[in-house]
């Protein structure tokens, strides 16, 4: 997919890759020059753990809730 750069240096990511990986206005990303090519990837979050009774990690940020789908397909692919 094609874009343009601006004057100002900024990209235009097309709308239809900003709803495939579920990109709003305000999301901190990660730009990464590596072996020739632009890598775009969601910024980490900085958490802190938060032992107050059961230890738990707390992000920085407002972050996505996680569905029983995500953490079932995510523990599935990390079995071998």
């Amino acid at each position: 997919m094609r874009t343009t750069i601006d004057s100002a240096g900024r990209i235009v990511v097309p709308k239809s890759l900003r709803d495939a990986m579920g990109l709003d206005a305000g999301v901190e990303l990660d730009v990464m020059f590596t072996d020739g090519h632009l890598e775009i990837d969601f910024a980490p979050a900085t958490v802190r753990v938060d032992e107050t009774g059961l230890p738990r990690l707390l992000a920085d940020r407002d972050m996505p809730a996680l569905s029983e789908d995500v953490v079932r397909a995510t523990l599935e692919g990390t079995r071998r």
